[in-house]
Protein backbone atom coordinates (compact mmCIF):
# COMPACT_ATOMS: atom_id res chain seq x y z
CA UNK A 1 0.00 0.00 0.00
CA UNK A 2 2.76 2.57 1.08
CA UNK A 3 4.47 1.95 -2.27
CA UNK A 4 0.90 2.17 -4.29
CA UNK A 5 0.48 5.60 -2.32
CA UNK A 6 3.64 6.49 -3.33
CA UNK A 7 2.88 5.93 -6.77
CA UNK A 8 -0.15 8.11 -6.01
CA UNK A 9 2.56 10.76 -5.23
CA UNK A 10 3.58 11.13 -9.16
CA UNK A 11 -0.16 11.77 -10.48
CA UNK A 12 0.75 15.06 -11.88
CA UNK A 13 3.04 12.88 -14.07
CA UNK A 14 1.34 9.96 -14.76
CA UNK A 15 -2.08 10.21 -13.75
CA UNK A 16 -2.35 7.55 -12.05
CA UNK A 17 -3.96 9.17 -8.57
CA UNK A 18 -5.43 6.79 -6.03
CA UNK A 19 -8.67 6.26 -7.80
CA UNK A 20 -7.00 4.99 -10.44
CA UNK A 21 -4.65 3.04 -8.97
CA UNK A 22 -7.87 1.74 -6.76
CA UNK A 23 -9.37 0.55 -10.23
CA UNK A 24 -6.34 -1.09 -11.68
CA UNK A 25 -5.49 -3.26 -8.39
CA UNK A 26 -8.64 -3.89 -6.33
CA UNK A 27 -9.55 -6.68 -8.29
CA UNK A 28 -5.83 -8.22 -7.49
CA UNK A 29 -5.86 -6.84 -3.81
CA UNK A 30 -9.37 -7.46 -3.24
CA UNK A 31 -9.89 -10.78 -4.90
CA UNK A 32 -13.22 -11.97 -5.43
CA UNK A 33 -14.09 -15.86 -5.40
CA UNK A 34 -17.66 -15.51 -5.63
CA UNK A 35 -16.98 -13.63 -9.17
CA UNK A 36 -14.30 -16.48 -10.21
CA UNK A 37 -16.45 -19.28 -8.92
CA UNK A 38 -19.91 -18.26 -10.62
CA UNK A 39 -18.96 -16.44 -13.46
CA UNK A 40 -20.42 -13.46 -12.93
CA UNK A 41 -20.40 -10.85 -15.71
CA UNK A 42 -22.02 -7.30 -16.38
CA UNK A 43 -23.27 -5.24 -13.64
CA UNK A 44 -22.67 -7.90 -10.91
CA UNK A 45 -19.23 -7.90 -11.68
CA UNK A 46 -19.28 -4.44 -12.33
CA UNK A 47 -20.51 -3.42 -9.06
CA UNK A 48 -18.30 -5.67 -7.30
CA UNK A 49 -15.23 -4.49 -8.62
CA UNK A 50 -16.59 -1.01 -7.79
CA UNK A 51 -16.88 -1.85 -4.11
CA UNK A 52 -13.70 -3.16 -4.16
CA UNK A 53 -12.11 -0.04 -5.90
CA UNK A 54 -13.57 2.03 -3.01
CA UNK A 55 -12.06 -0.38 -0.16
CA UNK A 56 -8.74 0.12 -1.85
CA UNK A 57 -9.20 4.01 -2.91
CA UNK A 58 -10.03 4.35 1.48
CA UNK A 59 -6.96 2.75 2.30
CA UNK A 60 -4.65 4.12 0.04
CA UNK A 61 -5.57 7.76 1.36
CA UNK A 62 -5.73 6.89 4.66
CA UNK A 63 -2.72 4.60 4.37
CA UNK A 64 -0.89 6.55 7.23
CA UNK A 65 -3.74 6.01 9.53
CA UNK A 66 -4.21 2.00 8.89
CA UNK A 67 -0.43 1.25 8.73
Amino acid sequence: MRHLLLMASHSGRTNMHARNLAIVWAPNLLRSKDIEATGFNGTAAFMEVRVQSIVVEFILTHVEQLF
